[in-house]
Formats: C-alpha cells, sequence, structure tokens
C-alpha cells in the first residue's frame, strides 16, 4: 500500500510538503509526540519527516488521516458524534455495563466527547496528555474522574500510546474506564489495556 500516510499511493512531493510541515512545527516549538498528534501520524513517521523526509529515501509505511472537511463546521462534528454515540449505546448493551461520564483527549478529542456526552446525557471530563512525562493531567474545569464509569474519546489512534496512558490515568485517578472509541482506528487492535476499542473507521498500511 502507500507510502507514508494516504488512503492512495502518494509521491514524493507530497512527503516533502509534510516534511515541510513537521520541521515548520518544530521549530514552532512542538515535541515529536505534538507533531504526530497534529499532523494525526505515529512518532516514527515524524521521525522520519524530521530527519530524512526531504530525502529521496523509502518512508515508513503510515497513513495520513485528514478530517479537516468535518471539523471546520460543528454541524457536521455533531453527526460523527452521533454515530459515535450509536456505538457507545450499541457496546453498553452488549457487554452490559453503564457510563457516567465521557473523557475527551486534548486536543482533538474534545469537541466528539462534548457532543457525545451531550447525546448520552452524560457528564464531560477532559484529559491532557502530557508530552514528556509519564502522568497527563485533567481538567479541574470540567467534571472529575473518581469514581466513575467512563467512555475515552479521541479522533485518531495511531499507535495507541496516547490511549493507553489515558487509561492508566484514569484508573490511577479511580476512574473505571469501559470503552474507547476513535474516529480512525490505524491498527489491528480492538483493546487498549484490557478496554474494548472500537473505531469508526481502520485505516492499515497493508
Amino acid at each position: 500500500m502507500m507510502s507514508p500516510m494516504s488512503a492512495e499511493v502518494i509521491n514524493m512531493k507530497s512527503v516533502r510538503e509534510l516534511a515541510t510541515r513537521a520541521l515548520e512545527l518544530r521549530k514552532r516549538g512542538l515535541d515529536t509526540k505534538e507533531i504526530a498528534k497534529e499532523l494525526h501520524l505515529s512518532t516514527n513517521t515524524v521521525e522520519w519527516l524530521l530527519t530524512k523526509g526531504l530525502e529521496e529515501e523509502e518512508a515508513p509505511k503510515d497513513v495520513k488521516i485528514g478530517w479537516r472537511s468535518i471539523g471546520i463546521y460543528p454541524y457536521r462534528i455533531s453527526k460523527i458524534s452521533e454515530i459515535m454515540s450509536d456505538i457507545i449505546l450499541e457496546e453498553m448493551e452488549k457487554r452490559e455495563f453503564d457510563v457516567d461520564a465521557i473523557v475527551g483527549l486534548l486536543i482533538n478529542g474534545i469537541p466528539y466527547a462534548t457532543f457525545i456526552a451531550e447525546e448520552l446525557g452524560v457528564e464531560l471530563i477532559v484529559y491532557r496528555p502530557h508530552p514528556n512525562r509519564e502522568e497527563g493531567a485533567f481538567s479541574s474545569n470540567y467534571a472529575h474522574i473518581d469514581g466513575k464509569k467512563v467512555v475515552v474519546v479521541d479522533d485518531v489512534l495511531s499507535t495507541g500510546e496516547t490511549m493507553s496512558k489515558a487509561i492508566d490515568d484514569i484508573r490511577r485517578a479511580g476512574g473505571i474506564p469501559k470503552l474507547s472509541v476513535v474516529l480512525v482506528n490505524k491498527t489491528s487492535k480492538d483493546e487498549i489495556n484490557g478496554v474494548p476499542l472500537r473505531g469508526l473507521i481502520r485505516a492499515l498500511a497493508l
């Protein structure tokens, strides 16, 4: 399949454009994980872009996910969130659990989590991964996590590292993660740290 990052084969010009964008973000002070989150790529691909992306060398296999056509209008985000809510309800019935709150992962998971929480009539919790430290943080401006049964929501799952750390932090803070839901799952995983994982779309580099 695809040399890095597209649902179709992309040319070296496109790779150079991504490399240029990654370098611009690095100059703005973003680290590798933050750049990966911004570009919806794995950290391995970002590291390659930063070191060899402007050269004529084979790139690691990855899939570039862009959902800007959804993200520019809240109405469209709300419609995608309705589908995610429907999947959550399906899993709740199948696995026989209920939910107290939705945890949105900063930044891109929050819009979806907000609409989902409204759709399901539950609380909203915001989680902020830390780029350098092992533990992230829960925003005090939103619902508290302790004792809550939660669904974790993000936009794109690239390696599962961010989601995995979020689940660890939820448990550490006294929360009970029941399900994780993403817009796009770029892995073959169906669970993260023992928590079921559902994605609207699965995108794998073959």
